[in-house]
């Protein structure tokens, strides 16, 4: 697909050349707003490479037979080749030459044509890969296109002259392969002198070149033809000094060297070339600076083994060109020159400025002494120590550059492109070196060693790219390249050894032939490595980082300038030291060399790349630190100021976020100031921005918390780690990325370690927070979990159908609907039950995710699959948004913003779980159906249920004087549609989706019209006689219930074969769906005959029970499990029900029997669920689980058959038949007895009986404290009301009754828990039975205390009220006070309970005591409060008494009335109380009268 798309747009693009050359042809073509010839011309340089790798990217994938990637290669390729189809025409609207804009578009048409075949033939190679013909036609049209891609470049204005230059040399450099030269003409002298003349002008104009790839395309033009012309007169001299030479070795010398300059200056022009093409392009520029220095090199190296100058004369000369090349360094240094960090810089620079110093002293000395060649060779080495101080310079420069904050620095790439080249120049030379024959052995074996080593440097740079590129085709080309370098090498080392061992012509020709597939497959990978998808992207040096590097350069250039003087004036120094104004002119030169050096060392310290960034950074959080000592003051005195514009979840969010950041360059940070220079201003710059967040969140999720303690702990975490960032900016301020500097290494990793434990604190408190709301952080987690593993290729193989997820996936989706409403709910009336709903809900989700994987792996076609699983996330990040919600609003549950969010979301779940059972519905129309009708079922036998207990009562009435006979027609006829329906129901499972939905949605309706008729029927039977209504509507709902599972078995059965297990199913199902049917028919016939309708309903009871048993006797594990004394309690019910039934068989009445076949149904079904219920709970063992089933069905089968007896009773009654009902009896008591025991064995040693009065009480004691906690909780969140400041004395009273009452709270707590202890220690000793055979025997005591826990629980919840009331002023002190005196009250009578049975001496007793005493001290502070600020009150309340006289007297009677009205109201309270204690006297047990008396 993708790959025709790309052939398409290929061929647009050679339309649209077509197009453009028609408009140039008829000069129409012009350049479009904004290009320009400079512009475009760079455009299509560097897209000119783009192109090249990504059809090489495109080769490989079909090659290997990869159709995704080779569609995404055709794809990037149509895009490149759309660039430089743009590029081209630009170029050719913007040039002025018509017939070179004639040339590029031609060129551009020929790219776009051979592209279109490439891609053709790629797509042909994926049809049948592996197939030679078809890979061999790939890469012949591949350098088809390669090479017209070249000529379109060429076409580029001044490539053409550079290529025009580069033949030219070509062809001079042909005079150099005739086998013997011509004898000189020239005198040596004038034949020396033209040489170096022609080496100066070859050396200018080399740097002339370098210079003119930054100017105009015409600049270069016209350096490379000067260059060309230069190289021709160059030759000439060198062939003329050739001929000079004495001996043949001689000349074969001169050859080589002139051989060596030749390709020096090709690959200088080919450097220019590129680089004129694309500027951008890595390292280019030191590629290059590196041709040039080559150019230079090589000349001097001719001009040292040629001249015979005065001694000196020709190593000044050599120097100067050096100097001259190396000058160009220095201009805009903005990539790396050399791989030294900054302070190797500044140790290269000291070491090189002391060489250069020697040498400089020993140039003087030695000309003074006329030491010639001793003054030669401190003139080399001055030269060398001047090139390492320019390179050291223009290195410490560039890391300036990049290192300054406002720069962008690099990032590294797959591979480096620069090690690439670097090793693809060093193998070429040393293979050129290997073939030379002028090379001696060690020079064999030193460039056997370089390509050995380089060669091993890619295999290795290849091996590393593809373990980190996740592209397969790159993997596999990448592997490949290195093999086949590897091979190659290996082949090339073998005749290496050949040519040491005999160097004959023979082995150096086959050591030439072995190069030659080792640098095809180098240029291939460095090709290959250039694609930009795997380059490094270079740094960007900002114009504040190139004001930062001026110093540097200043001072570097000003070195190299006065330098050249120095060697100038020392070479005529050489030839005439007796010239004094000389001297003093070298004198002034090496006294600016010194200066300069001295600055640029100056310069290079001051600029040490971090140095000015750590002191900003120091500054910033020093200012941080003050902000938050402030906020910590404020949160001392209570008056931090609460953010109310934001949520306290998204402040902990934000916080949480900025401290992991934190943490995360905590690392960075240490590297690089142990090591990494330039990246230390980044890195501190960047970690000094997250302080201010830091601080405002930090301070903003105090201001949120109310709990005080835990305000402080935040505020104190977080200015702990502003502390230790500051020690850790002082510590990499000092070690300065200086790896040398080993003594700071311990103190920056000491900080940042320190660093590391602060941020650990805050989070394990952010963290602790997070988990007070309900452990969210881990709930948040587990959704999170749960959505991705949906995402997870392969599931696990289901186990079932569609339809089995289906119905999973609906019930827990509805269920996490359900909790969403109720955590709607919560949020305003019991915020701390949120956590709790949470919880459900990602257990929920659990569930969902890995059932929704399922129906998603199970559902056809795969569209439906792919929309559930997609919604099923969905939901899961909603339930994600909603706990972190429920989990905010724990913490801080006043948050009305964060209650707004969290009903949002809890709105948006239950929209997502509709889209979700949406798509299940997509999945399986008839299924979803049947789901659906099921959940209508389930409510009509709810609310069945309902009209039972309304029956049961004497409720259910008829709403008018109709009579069941109005409603008989109407059951039967809906009950015979019901069958109808049930048929189809049946059927619909082997048919299509949409015949089962219309079968489920029909039998739901028909089925909720039967029960209200039903339910109609049964009202006009009349509230006098409710055991025939309940028999009618048990009938209806045994209908009911067996519809459910016959809707249940249809959807299992839904699409399966005939011979499936679930048909067998789907049959059992309808059979008993028929018989309930029919039975229901039979109970209607039944009812208004008064002679058979006991009969009848005792028939339907037994029909139901077998079907229970039926239930209860299958292998499905229940939903729920109970506790053992649930399922002794139920076994009370049989006892009662057998009880009845016998009573029923000898009494023979109808009422007795519908009565019993009613109490048969709910004993015998609630007795099956528990026992089955408790038999499955986890601590159960399975012995005991199955002994329990097996008592269980026995119970059930003896009451089968004890039905069934009174049943042949009712039908012929006769004594002997009825003296035979206590043998069934005797069999259900039996059976009963085991299933007891059963229970007891589940529950183990620690069974206890519920029903004992000791049980009660000790549960009744953890519930009193636990009320009193919850009271004491509701006061710690109380504050004192604002009010306006009146005396002194009374400012803490609030406080005060706050206190007490707090205090009061946990007091009583802790005295109801030390009663719970002294009760079980009590039982411990055996003073109370732990089963007393009487609950008479201890229940006096028990209920003592029970109801001494309870005055206490209810005691304090009023003083809590009253507290609170009072604080916020809307009830008295006396109010206080009084409930104060009955805490204290009922303290007391709790103490007494529990002291009549317990040991005096005994630890719990001691424990009971000090609590007393407790509530008691706080009970008496809290009065006295109360009582010294009513006094208080009184005295200050000042009476303001009128002066004139009536108003007077009017005064007195109205304070007399008041009186009077006042003492009689207290006497009415007092007598009001008096009645209450009498009355509640009569109902405490003795020990506490005794003391109440």
């Amino acid at each position: 697909m993708e790959i025709d798309s790309a052939l398409n747009t290929v061929q647009t693009l050679k339309n649209e050349l077509q197009d453009a050359k028609m408009a140039a042809v008829e000069s129409q073509l012009k350049p479009l707003p904004g290009e320009t010839l400079e512009k475009c011309a760079q455009d299509l340089g560097s897209t000119s490479k783009a192109v090249g790798s990504s059809m090489a990217q495109l080769l490989t994938c079909a090659a290997q037979g990869n159709e995704h990637y080779t569609g995404v290669a055709a794809r990037e390729t149509a895009q490149a080749l759309k660039t430089l189809a743009q590029a081209a025409r630009g170029v050719a609207a913007s040039t002025s030459d018509p017939a070179a804009a004639h040339a590029m578009l031609d060129s551009a048409r020929d790219v776009m044509e051979g592209s279109a075949m490439l891609i053709q033939e790629a797509k042909q190679a994926l049809i049948a890969p592996g197939d030679a013909e078809s890979q061999q036609r790939l890469a012949q049209v591949a350098k088809a296109v390669s090479h017209s891609l070249n000529n379109c470049v060429n076409c580029l204005p001044g490539q053409k002259d550079v290529d025009v230059a580069l033949k030219s040399i070509g062809e001079s450099s042909k005079k150099l392969l005739v086998d013997s030269l011509p004898p000189s003409t020239k005198p040596f002298q004038e034949a020396q002198s033209e040489l170096n003349q022609a080496a100066a002008d070859l050396n200018q104009s080399a740097g002339e070149v370098v210079h003119a790839t930054r100017g105009q395309s015409g600049e270069l033009a016209a350096a490379s033809g000067k260059f060309s012309d230069d190289f021709d007169e160059f030759l000439d001299a060198g062939i003329e000094m050739a001929g000079q030479a004495q001996t043949k070795e001689d000349q074969i010398q001169v050859i080589g060297n002139l051989k060596n300059i030749s390709m020096a200056s090709s690959k200088l022009l080919l450097a220019a070339k590129s680089l004129s093409v694309d500027p951008g392009a890595p390292n280019a520029k030191n590629l290059l600076a590196a041709a040039a220095r080559a150019v230079t090199e090589s000349i001097n190296q001719l001009i040292t083994l040629c001249t015979q100058q005065a001694p000196g004369q020709k190593e000044c000369d050599n120097a100067l060109r050096e100097l001259e090349t190396v000058k160009g360094m220095l201009d805009n240094p903005n990539e790396p020159v050399s791989d030294l960090s900054y302070f190797d810089c500044i140790e290269s620079v000291m070491e090189n400025s002391k060489v250069l110093g020697e040498s400089m002293a020993g140039i003087s000395q030695n000309a003074k002494t006329g030491d010639l060649p001793a003054f030669g060779e401190c003139v080399g080495i001055a030269s060398k120590a001047l090139c390492g101080l320019t390179e050291a310079a223009a290195q410490a420069a560039y890391l300036v550059g990049i290192s300054d904050p406002n720069s962008q620095a690099g990032h590294q790439g797959l591979v480096d492109p620069i090690q690439f080249a670097r090793a693809n120049q060093a193998i070429q030379m040393a293979c050129q070196n290997l073939v030379d024959p002028g090379s001696s052995p060690s020079q064999v074996l030193s460039a056997a060693t370089i390509v050995a080593k380089h060669t091993s440097a890619l295999c290795n740079a290849c091996r590393i790219a593809s373990s980190k590129t996740a592209n397969p085709v790159a993997k596999r080309h990448f592997v490949q390249s290195a093999k086949e370098v590897a091979n190659s090498t290996a082949n090339l080392v073998k005749t290496i050894k050949a040519l040491d061992g005999d160097f004959s012509e023979d082995n150096r020709n086959k050591c030439r032939i072995a190069t030659a597939p080792l640098i095809e497959a180098v240029e291939n990978l460095t090709a290959f490595a250039s694609n930009p998808e795997f380059v490094s992207v270079p740094a960007q040096i900002s114009s504040e980082g190139s004001q930062a590097q001026e110093p540097i350069l200043v001072s570097a250039k000003t070195m190299l300038e006065s330098s050249s003087y120095l060697i100038r004036t020392a070479r005529s120094l050489a030839i005439n030291p007796k010239d004094p104004p000389t001297w003093s002119v070298l004198a002034g030169h090496s006294h600016t060399v010194s200066d300069s050096i001295k600055s640029l060392i100056t310069s290079i310290r001051d600029k040490a790349p971090g140095q000015r960034e750590c002191d900003y950074s120091i500054d910033g959080i020093n200012r941080c630190i003050r902000d938050i000592e402030q906020a910590s003051l404020a949160a001392v005195s209570q008056s931090l100021a609460t953010r109310d514009d934001i949520s306290v979840e998204a402040l902990q969010e934000q916080l949480t976020s900025v401290v992991q950041e934190i943490g995360h360059l905590i690392d960075p940070i240490a590297t690089a100031a142990r090591g990494e220079a330039a990246q230390l201003g980044h890195k501190v710059t960047q970690l000094a921005s997250y302080f201010e967040p830091l601080i405002l969140a930090a301070v903003g999720v105090a201001s949120k918390i109310l709990d005080h303690q835990q305000q402080m702990t935040v505020l104190d975490q977080t200015k702990t780690l502003a502390e230790s960032a500051l020690q850790m900016l002082y510590a990499a301020k000092e070690g300065g990325g200086n790896p040398k500097a080993q003594h700071t290494h311990d103190a920056i990793t000491e900080a940042a370690q320190l660093m590391k434990e602060a941020v650990d604190d805050i989070m394990v408190t952010l963290n602790e927070a997070a988990s007070e709301v309900g452990l969210v952080g881990g709930m948040v987690d587990a959704i999170a979990e749960a959505v991705s593993k949906l995402d997870e290729g392969t599931p696990p193989e289901p186990k079932g159908t569609f339809v089995d997820y289906q119905t999973t996936v609906v019930k827990y989706s509805k269920a996490i609907a359900v909790t969403a409403q109720e955590m709607m709910t919560k949020s305003v009336t019991n915020p701390e039950e949120l956590g709790g709903l949470a919880s459900q809900m990602t257990s929920d989700y659990g569930h969902l995710a890995l059932q929704g994987q399922m129906a998603a792996a199970t559902a056809e076609p795969e569209e439906i699959g792919f929309q559930i699983r997609t919604r099923v996330q969905d939901l899961g990040h909603g339930c994600i948004f909603l706990v972190q919600k429920a989990g905010a609003l724990q913490v801080c549950p006043t948050d009305s913003y964060t209650k707004r969010e969290l009903i949002e979301c809890a709105r948006a779940v239950t929209e997502k779980v509709s889209l979700v059972l949406s798509a299940l519905q997509a999945g399986n129309k008839g299924t979803q159906a049947c789901i659906t009708a099921a959940t209508a079922v389930s409510g009509i036998i709810a609310d069945l249920d309902t009209t039972i207990m309304f029956a049961t009562a004497g409720t259910l009435n008829a709403e008018n004087s109709e009579t069941f006979a109005d409603h008989r027609e109407n059951i039967l006829k809906t009950a015979k549609a019901l069958v109808e329906d049930t048929k189809l129901l049946v059927s619909g499972a082997a048919s299509t989706p949409d015949k089962l939905a219309q079968a489920a949605q029909s039998s739901a309706a028909t089925i909720t019209q039967l029960a209200e008729v039903v339910k109609l029927g049964a009202a006009s039977l009349g509230s006098d006689d409710p055991e025939t209504q309940v028999v009618l509507i048990n009938a209806i709902k045994d209908v009911a219930k067996a519809l459910s599972d016959l809707i249940g078995a249809t959807k299992g059965a839904a699409s399966k074969p005939a011979d499936d297990p679930s048909m067998y199913q789907l049959k059992g199902a309808a059979k008993v769906m028929v018989t309930n049917v029919t039975s229901l028919l039979k109970t209607v016939k039944a009812v208004e005959d008064e002679a058979t309708r006991g009969t009848r309903a005792l028939e339907a009871t037994i029909e139901y029970i077998k079907q229970e048993l039926t239930v209860f006797q299958s292998k499905e594990v229940p939903e729920k499990t109970s506790s053992p004394e649930e399922s002794i309690r139920m076994t009370k019910g049989i006892t009662m029900a057998t009880a009845k039934a016998v009573a029923a068989g000898n009494s023979c009445r109808q009422e007795d029997v519908i009565a019993t076949a009613n109490l048969s149904r709910k004993a015998v079904s609630d007795m099956l669920t528990a026992c089955k219920q408790a038999s499955f709970h986890p601590d159960v063992s399975e012995e005991v689980r199955s002994r329990a089933l097996r008592y269980g069905t026995e119970c059930t089968l003896g009451y089968l058959d004890l039905l069934e007896h009174v049943l042949v009773i009712l039908q012929k009654p006769t004594p002997e038949l009825k003296q035979q009902l206590a043998a069934f009896s005797k069999r259900v008591a039996g059976a009963v007895t085991e299933l007891i025991q059963a229970a007891e064995a589940m529950k183990g040693t620690e069974w206890v009986d519920p029903e004992d009065p000791t049980v009660i009480a000790e549960t009744e004691l953890l519930g009193a404290a636990a009320s009193i906690e919850a009271a004491a909780k509701k006061l710690e969140q109380l504050k004192p009301r604002a009010k306006p400041k009146q005396a002194d004395e009374t400012l803490d009273f609030e406080e005060q009754i706050l206190e007490a009452a707090k205090s009061i709270a946990a007091a009583t707590s802790a005295l109801v828990k030390s009663a719970s202890a002294a009760q079980r220690e009590l039982v411990a000793q055996g003073k109370v039975g732990s089963s007393p055979a009487n609950a008479a025997d201890d229940g006096q005591w028990s209920q003592g205390l029970i109801s001494a826990a309870r005055m206490v629980a209810a005691a304090t919840s009023s003083l809590c009220e009253a507290a609170n009331a009072s604080v916020q002023g809307h009830a008295s002190e006396e109010k206080l006070i009084s409930s104060a005196k009955q805490v204290a009250a009922s303290t007391a009578q709790l103490l007494v309970a529990c002291k009549v049975k317990a040991d005096q001496d005994s630890e719990a007793m001691r424990r009971l005591q000090a609590a007393g005493n407790a509530v008691k001290r706080a009970s008496d502070n809290l009065v006295r409060a109360a009582q010294k600020a009513a006094f208080g009150k009184t005295d200050d309340d000042d009476v303001v008494v009128k002066t004139k006289f009536v108003g007077g007297i009017a005064q007195i009677i109205a304070a007399q009335e008041e009186m009077l009205k006042k003492e009689r109201e207290l006497e009415e309270a007092r007598k009001k109380l008096a009645q209450i204690r009498q009355q509640q006297y009569k109902f405490l047990p003795t020990e506490l009268r005794e003391d109440e008396g």
